[in-house]
């Protein structure tokens, strides 16, 4: 996989800051006042307590290595909807990397809380954000200290926000009436949109679809840390107020960015092997528990977890 595409969700957070560092004086002020409004809006703490998987919460200020859930969720009104994507993240801050594991929508597991095997983004149907990290945090026998999650509907009043996107499409391919053909194509909100979601034409799968969406992520943020998107900042910061939700506080993501920021600069993609299979009718992919148990592994290590 190219090291472009190694970018993660959680940047999406950090759009808005980019763009206060490079603003200056009372124009500077009121950038900022209109980025801590958006974040008291994206700020929703959730019903749960730590991980049981943590001795003590997590000082940012110490350099603690610490993980993220980041849910790309197909939320309609009337409708909590499935998780469409589910991103694992671990920062070590003494390793200077980020480990970015995508999980398959698809994936069996047990969901917690419901007592039954069944498909892992079915875990944020049931029981929204809590089910989905303590599910996660039981999959990869890991804590999950926050989450992040994106309105996937909602994520094309971001584009718009910045002006539309350019990403490179790596093959043709049509989705919900729209061509996409090869090479650097132009995308408004609602062309993202359709590029992201597209599934069954890709050859990879899910796989193929989250490399789309981790693309249209990076160029985002290329773009709302760019000059020409100073001056539309408060569309940006109303569209990431209405559409992005965590339990990180502005303060948390202040120390994230003053204590983490060199770990950004190396992102470690891995994958989850597996197989497709079907269960009373119904399509799971399998992760051998070899697999699981090596994946586990490498991410204890790098959240420093003995």
């Amino acid at each position: 996989m190219r090291h472009k595409k190694k970018k993660n969700w959680m940047k999406v957070l950090f759009i808005s800051l980019l763009i206060m560092f490079l603003a200056v004086g009372t124009y500077a002020f009121t950038v900022y006042r209109s980025l801590t409004n958006a974040v008291e809006k994206m700020h929703k703490p959730i019903d749960r307590d730590k991980s049981p998987k943590r001795a003590e919460e997590i000082t940012f200020g110490k350099k603690e290595p610490f993980s993220v859930l980041l849910l790309g969720v197909d939320e309609r009104d009337g409708d909590r909807g499935r998780s469409d994507s589910m991103i694992v993240l671990t920062a070590n801050p003494h390793q200077e990397s980020i480990k970015m594991l995508s999980i398959p929508r698809d994936t069996r597991t047990e969901i917690v809380g419901k007592g039954k095997d069944d498909k892992i983004n079915h875990a944020y149907a049931f029981g929204g954000v809590e089910m989905s990290m303590d599910t996660v945090e039981h999959f990869l026998d890991i804590p999950i200290d926050y989450y992040v999650k994106i309105n996937m509907e909602g994520f094309k009043d971001i584009v718009n926000a910045v002006g539309g996107v350019k990403v490179n499409n790596s093959f043709a391919f049509s989705s919900d009436g729209e061509s996409f053909p090869k090479g650097e194509i132009n995308l408004n909100g609602e062309s993202a949109l359709k590029y992201a979601r597209m599934r069954y034409e890709d050859p990879r799968g899910d796989f193929g679809r989250q490399n789309r969406q981790r693309d249209i992520i990076q160029a985002v943020i290329s773009r709302g840390a760019s000059f020409q998107s100073l001056s539309n900042f408060g569309e940006i910061f109303g569209a990431l107020g209405k559409n992005v939700r965590t339990n990180l506080s502005f303060d948390q993501m202040v120390g994230i960015q003053r204590n983490y920021k060199p770990a950004g600069k190396n992102v470690q993609q891995l994958e989850l092997k597996g197989s497709g299979t079907k269960i009373d009718k119904i399509y799971y992919f399998i992760v051998p528990q070899e697999v699981q148990q090596d994946i586990q592994d490498e991410l204890k290590a790098h959240l420093e977890i003995k």
